[in-house]
């Protein structure tokens, strides 16, 4: 078993990659009551068109098929797995982002118990024709809600401007008709294709014994079979470097309105340390721009254009990228005016260093307060490691950014011309 330090965070890292490609990461945190496991499959929503394991011809499959599998995967033979967990005194949980599909539960007890019971009913899939099709109306039914819910609409209103090609303009859940056309084969063709233990990763981290954590994976691993691992491949349409659309305005049942902008990536072939330092350099910008202590953020709410919804992030995976800032308005357009004003005027200034630094500290304050938590680091560790990054070495990357990133990270990602969108929902009637 591999074994690595980060003395300035006082962590101790221990990894082995098992004979059937799965890897483990154990983070030992003594002292603390109640233990986190992530078991997770390097598979999400835009996973829709690949070649299936054993196959030689590519497949397109139904929007929202990853998440209607997370959700398949918790009913076996027996019945639901949560009950399972729930009897053992854990908590489970799962979710699908647009590149992965977590399951996880936290205990404070019986974690030998619960972590075999999250090894086994993921790796345990049980589909009939009638089970799927009884879970469509579930699904169905979430569907739904989200269609009604503006700060979803409003997201994947923005993103599917941002994006023309890439599926990440789809809705992760995908749409009613969509989800009809799932099938028990196709739920096993992609099952069989992207949850072989070589397509994924286990978390484990809480106050464990590395070794004899370890020792169970492997003798539960040993006792199962699975084919071959064999390389996926995944396909993409190219996707335009500008935007798909500048704006877009959804009417809903809403009292106040809500504007959304984004900027768009021009170039999300990033992986690894350029990735990070990238997605840190966006953030520190955004901070500066829109920061509760900056100007901006001063002025709009003076100006009674925000309140305290107002917010910004930056989601950059492997061939996509963009940020997002908005929130509540009765202004959505002379909002959106305004930000996209506030980033023109922003990128024509010098950066100052003691700005710069004061958000560096600001951020790894945060980065080691979140290290107290094992949700948090249970939660945001695999998402690094799918994109060769290391969630330890946020903080050296940090303290190593420069004004010189900051400004080639602002000239490529904040340009209003060919970059910049928005998505504004607006009360029925106010269009």
């Amino acid at each position: 078993m591999n074994k690595q330090t980060f003395d300035q965070l006082n962590e101790t890292l221990y990894y082995e990659q098992l004979d059937n490609g799965l890897d483990v990461y154990i983070l030992p945190k003594a002292g603390f009551n109640k233990s986190f496991a992530t078991f997770t499959t390097k598979y999400g929503s835009i996973d829709n068109h690949f070649i299936p394991l054993g196959k030689k011809d590519a497949l397109k499959v139904p929007d929202g098929i990853a998440h209607f599998l997370e959700h398949k995967l918790f009913e076996d033979e027996d019945g639901d797995v949560f009950q399972l967990f729930s009897k053992q005194g854990a908590s489970a949980n799962a979710f699908t982002s647009f590149t992965r599909t977590a399951y996880l539960f936290s205990s404070t007890s019986s974690v030998e118990q619960n972590l075999k019971t999250l090894l086994d009913f993921v790796q345990k899939p049980y589909f009939t024709e009638e089970s799927v099709e009884k879970e469509k109306g579930i699904i169905g039914q979430e569907i739904k809600m989200y269609d009604d819910n503006p700060d979803w609409r409003g997201y994947f209103g923005l993103i599917s401007n941002l994006y023309e090609y890439h599926p990440v303009k789809i809705d992760i859940a995908g749409t009613i008709e969509s989800i009809n056309e799932v099938t028990k084969d196709l739920l096993y063709t992609c099952y069989e294709t992207f949850y072989h233990p070589n397509n994924m990763l286990l978390f484990i981290v809480g106050n464990v014994d590395p070794e004899e954590m370890m020792k169970l994976v492997k003798e539960n691993q040993a006792a199962k079979e699975f084919s071959k691992p064999e390389k996926i491949d995944r396909f993409f349409e190219a996707e335009p470097p500008e935007v798909d659309q500048a704006s877009q305005e959804i009417a809903m049942n809403v009292k106040t309105g809500k504007c959304l902008v984004g900027f768009k990536d021009r170039s999300p072939d990033r992986q690894g340390e350029a990735l990070l330092k990238h997605e840190l350099s966006i953030n520190i910008l955004l901070e500066m721009m829109f920061g509760p202590s900056s100007e901006n953020y001063e002025t709009l709410y003076e100006e009674g254009l925000i309140d305290d919804t107002f917010s910004f992030d930056y989601s950059g995976e492997l061939g996509f990228g963009f940020s997002v800032i908005g929130g509540d308005t009765s202004k959505p357009d002379e909002l959106s005016d305004r930000i996209k004003s506030m980033v023109e005027e922003f990128v024509k200034r010098e950066l100052h260093e003691e700005t710069m630094e004061s958000i560096r500290k600001k951020k790894i304050g945060y980065f080691l307060k979140s290290l107290n938590s094992p949700e948090y680091i249970a939660n945001q560790f695999t998402r690094y490691q799918f994109n060769d990054m290391n969630l330890f070495d946020v903080i050296p990357t940090l303290e190593s950014i420069t004004i010189e990133d900051l400004n080639a990270a602002m000239a490529e990602h904040f340009k209003t011309d060919t970059q910049y969108s928005k998505c504004l929902v607006k009360p029925k009637g106010d269009s």
